[in-house]
């Protein structure tokens, strides 16, 4: 196969990653701050779309200034989820907690197209649609822009959680009852966690939503989080750097390499794949910190 083709599904792939990195990051700050794996966050991240698209489309708002509402009302509603919904919670077994962020996420796949239409809804950024050519390889412009934004957005996060509000979050994931005692407000750290996991779901959502349009399939988005999060360790912000791009480069690669061979679908599987296999062989991830409890 011709080398630039090659150089070319990856560098694609690893710029795809970054957006499906971004989705992944909502559920590593859930996890490292109240230990629970955020089963809502592709379902999230489909809202935020279809939100930023109604502000725009439905309000007349333009874009630059419906992309900054939408952000600010998902931060609220991420915090509305953790306030009204999981700190009923508290006291709760975790798995009943973990079933009922995924009965958030069939909740809102399903009543958020139907109250807004299940339609594909135009979203447009204003991004120009003439590809990028690096050498002998052609990019989308669009993977280029959306790749560039995740992955800062992505090392925002990292930022974040060395800064004072990142260390009362990683505090109040190590011993709860140890950061009441010094001031902590627990469910405060919590409730933050949950905003700004649905600020990287609505940026992702809004990235997606630009160059396939904004419907139901957004919550997909979800597989491909849960894969990069599980390979990178669910405690791990860095992690999920290095696990986007594995993901999305295996995924690009196997599109374009398995899929004339095989009749099409390796796409799908890919990160079902990465799933299973990180858990057999590496059930904490790459970077992820291995606990052991006494039984």
């Amino acid at each position: 196969m011709d080398t630039a083709l090659i150089g070319e599904l990856a560098l694609t792939g690893a710029l795809v990653g970054m957006m499906y990195g971004l989705v992944a990051v909502g559920i590593v700050l859930i996890y490292k701050t109240s230990g629970i794996a955020n089963f809502a966050q592709g379902a999230i991240a489909m809202t935020g779309g279809y939100v930023a698209w109604a502000i725009s489309a439905l309000l007349g708002v333009p874009i630059w200034i419906a992309l900054p509402a939408a952000i600010v009302l998902m931060f609220g509603f991420g915090m509305l989820i953790e306030l009204t919904v999981l700190r009923r919670m508290i006291g709760q077994p975790v798995i009943m907690v973990i079933m009922l962020t995924f009965g958030i996420e069939i909740f809102l796949r399903g009543a958020i197209p139907g109250f807004l239409g299940s339609a594909v809804k135009r979203l447009d950024l204003g991004i120009p649609q003439a590809p990028v050519f690096i050498g002998d390889m052609l990019l989308n412009r669009a993977y280029l822009i959306g790749g560039g934004i995740s992955a800062a957005l992505i090392v925002a996060a990292i930022v974040l959680f060395n800064s004072r509000a990142g260390v009362m979050m990683r505090a109040v994931s190590d011993d709860q009852g140890a950061s009441w005692s010094v001031g902590i407000r627990v469910e405060r750290a919590i409730a933050l966690a949950w905003g700004l996991s649905a600020v990287t779901a609505t940026a992702a959502g809004i990235l997606w939503g630009s160059m396939q349009g904004v419907d139901w399939s957004l919550s997909l988005l979800l597989v491909k989080a849960l894969a990069i999060a599980i390979l990178g360790g669910l405690d791990s912000i860095p992690g999920v750097l290095l696990a986007a791009l594995i993901v999305g480069v295996a995924e690009s690669l196997a599109t374009g390499i398995l899929d004339p061979l095989l009749g099409g679908g390796t796409r799908d599987i890919v990160a079902s794949a990465i799933i299973l296999v990180t858990l057999l062989v590496r059930p904490y991830g790459l970077f992820g910190h291995t606990q052991i409890e006494r039984v």
